[in-house]
């Protein structure tokens, strides 16, 4: 016999998609990113936490799964609702076609969205047989955000470069205009065709010039207002000054961006302003702000009288002093940091405010303008520093600011919505009143109202351009009497009065408008239950005579005696009573099952009732049918207390309650009252009374089934009817 071993036959080969459903939850959570699995019919059966957090649900995988996607709802790009039936993944599930990268929107059920990069695969078993799919997408949110960002400032660059109010060109590194801006063209009186694409040498006047310049730029060197002479379409000659510098790719000039400046009327005025330098210098001491030069150090060259009375100084003592000596020490930095880069020709002005000390150690307050004097090089020579004395109004805009954020605290402190606008009815403030009461935070700038949306009394919609704040700025005057509804982003409306006011400056212009919106949602409410009420009282009012009537006849038909129908009808009266008043303490807006049947059967047998279990999940009631309801308990609880378990101190009785979903997919509610351990029970020779009242209750007026069985053991009824008002 051989000595051979037979090797066992290897097990079968998983699919992809079997190997996904098999694998622990742990491998779906170790993807990096978003990953869900659907079956060959599309249901959605495995996904990994961050799927869920980008969905923001976690949608279920039992019979109750969404198909093909867990969103709440997808969208194209563009924004077109996109049904899940039609989404990429339903493509790879019933044509096995994959999804490269491809945007969608999906849609959160708290309505937020985002972009998503989807990747999805159809999985095959061995046999090419589409098993199911998977989908690995991804928030790309913040790559769209920054794609319209780049998008908008490549927009912004070419409008700055297009209607940049300065002259600007770009030339290649072979000499060849590449781009002309609107100004440059505008300067020499060319098109962009008689400009563009001819050699930069042929419009300056000067050969040399333009060889210098460029032979600088092709050197790296840039050109900080280079002065040069251009020839115009016109033959006129323009003096401009050049301001450039290059670009280089691999070590290689490429191409130049040249600003000219337009000086042809500076040069002009050059040569007055020589004739004028005379009258300058009478005038500059007559002047009425403060002027002072001053050297690379800041010290003082020269200052005029306006300045020594403004620093209280004499003309000897500051030509000895730089302007840091009188500038309080917290301010230096500042101006110097700023002069400094104007001695470097970085800037060639700027403005500042700053406070200065007088002998006497009293503050004033500058507003300074420093400036450049430049040498034929272009070299620092001395700033000119112009200035002005603004104590006063630095007083003023202070107190300004302390009443406007006064105002604003005030407004914040108010109960009441309030906010403000500009004169075109721009919002320019709102109080946290406002947040809460239209369920967002408005934006400084939106038009009109803070609120998301806006309706009529009528329901009908108000556009915020018509709105009252928008009457009232539009026809300059207060609006007063109006009424209108405020809807939340999340659907809640809010019913409002609006109190807008125009508001005027000193002389009288409009400047904007003021508006109080108050809440008058609980007036509103109070209106609303008032008329419900009474309508309601005299709708239960005919049916609770109606009722008493039937129960007075039906009583009386079958008494035994006029004691008898006394008993059965003051019984069922005082329950009647019952419901009607713990309808009255709900305002009749219904009345919770649970507190109706303890009513009842505290009012049958007292408080303590350790043999009675009521069970049954949280569910309130409308009025009809607590009443009908009320009267058939008390039947039962009546028979039970006479006849029945609740008689002896043996028995027990249980009364519990479901929802169901009925045959026609409607919730049903379904309550069993059973007896236990009471006296035998008879089944009665004749339908009586009470089982005729009962079964009218939950039949006819509540359009439901009623089954009473009188079982040995104890009574049974089972009833069942559509549930009203249901919360659980």
């Amino acid at each position: 016999m051989p000595n051979i071993e037979k090797f066992p036959a290897p097990a079968p080969r998983l699919t992809e998609f079997e190997a996904l459903t098999a694998a622990a939850p742990s491998v779906l959570e170790a993807i990096p990113g978003a990953v869900y699995l659907c079956d060959h019919d599309g249901w959605l059966i495995r996904y990994n936490s961050e799927a869920a957090e980008l969905w923001g649900r976690t949608p279920p995988v039992d019979n109750k799964r969404p198909r093909f996607c867990g969103s709440h709802a997808l969208f194209l790009p563009d924004g077109t609702l996109l049904a899940h039936d039609d989404c990429p993944m339903a493509t790879a599930i019933f044509a096995g076609t994959p999804t490269r990268n491809a945007e969608v929107v999906m849609e959160r059920p708290d309505g937020s969205r985002f972009t998503a990069l989807v990747n999805i695969r159809a999985l095959k078993d061995h046999e090419g047989r589409i098993q199911g799919a998977i989908n690995c997408f991804q928030d790309i949110s913040g790559h769209k955000e920054l794609e319209e960002t780049i998008q908008q400032k490549n927009a912004d660059l070419e409008d700055f470069f297009e209607n940049s109010a300065i002259g600007l060109h770009i030339v290649g590194g072979d000499g060849i205009i590449q781009r002309a801006n609107k100004a440059e063209l505008a300067l020499l009186g060319y098109t962009a065709e008689e400009y563009v694409g001819r050699h930069i040498v042929e419009f300056h006047v000067d050969a040399p010039v333009i060889g210098d310049i460029l032979h600088k730029l092709a050197c790296g060197e840039k050109l900080d207002r280079y002065s040069a002479r251009l020839r115009a379409k016109d033959g006129s000659i323009k003096q401009v000054l050049i301001t450039s510098n290059s670009r280089f790719k691999d070590e290689k000039f490429i191409s130049t961006r040249c600003f000219t400046t337009d000086v042809t009327d500076l040069r002009e005025a050059e040569t007055a302003r020589h004739e004028s330098d005379e009258r300058l210098a009478a005038t500059y001491d007559a002047a009425t702000i403060g002027i002072a030069e001053a050297d690379k150090d800041g010290r003082l060259l020269r200052v005029n009288d306006t300045l020594c009375r403004m620093l209280a100084r004499s003309r000897e003592e500051l030509l000895n002093m730089t302007f840091f000596d009188y500038t309080q020490e917290e301010d230096q930095l500042e101006d110097g940091a700023l002069y400094a880069r104007q001695i470097a020709g970085e800037i060639d002005n700027y403005a500042v405010r700053k406070r200065a000390m007088r002998p006497d150690g009293t503050t004033v307050y500058l507003d300074v303008y420093s400036s450049s004097v430049l040498d034929a090089a272009g070299g620092f020579r001395y700033g000119v520093r112009v200035l002005q004395d603004v104590t006063t109004t630095k007083q003023m805009e202070d107190r300004i600011r302390e009443s406007e954020q006064h105002l604003r605290d005030l407004l914040e402190a108010l109960p009441a919505a309030v906010y403000t606008t500009d004169a075109t009815g721009r919002i320019t403030f709102f109080n946290a009143a406002a947040v809460e009461m239209s369920g967002r935070t408005p934006e400084v700038g939106d038009m009109w109202c803070v609120t998301w949306r806006l309706y009529n009394t009528d329901g009908t919609p108000l556009p915020h351009d018509q709105c009252p704040m928008a009457v009232a700025l539009k026809e300059n005057r207060a609006v007063r009497g109006a009424e209108a509804i405020a809807e939340r982003p999340d659907g809640t409306r809010i019913p409002f009065i609006p109190f807008p006011t125009p508001l005027y400056d000193a002389e009288g212009k409009l400047i904007g408008a003021i508006n109080m919106l108050v809440d008058i949602t609980e007036r509103k409410q109070a209106e609303n239950r008032q008329k419900i009420l009474i309508d309601e009282l005299n709708h239960r009012v005919k049916n609770t005579l109606a009722t008493v009537q039937s129960l007075a006849g039906q009583t009386a038909r079958h008494a035994d005696s006029l004691e008898d129908f006394s008993d059965r009808f003051e019984a069922r009266l005082l329950a009647l009573s019952r419901a009607h008043d713990l309808l009255t303490r709900r305002h009749w807006e219904g009345a919770s099952l649970e507190a109706l049947t303890r009513e009842v059967l505290t009012a049958m047998i007292g408080s303590a009732a350790p043999q009675v279990e009521i069970n049954g999940p949280l569910v309130d009631l409308d009025s009809r049918r607590a009443l009908s309801l009320t009267m058939v308990l008390n039947e039962l609880a009546t028979n039970a207390v006479k006849y029945g378990a609740l008689s002896s101190e043996a028995g027990s009785l249980s009364l519990t309650w479901r929802l169901e979903e009925g045959s026609d997919l409607k919730p049903r509610m379904i309550l069993e009252w059973r007896e236990r351990g009471g006296p035998p029970v008879v089944p009665p020779a004749r339908r009586g009374t009470g089982s005729k009242l009962m079964e009218r209750c939950i039949e006819r007026d509540l359009g439901g089934e009623f089954d009473l069985i009188f079982e040995p053991s104890g009574v049974v009824c089972r009833m069942s009817f559509a549930p009203g008002l249901v919360s659980a």
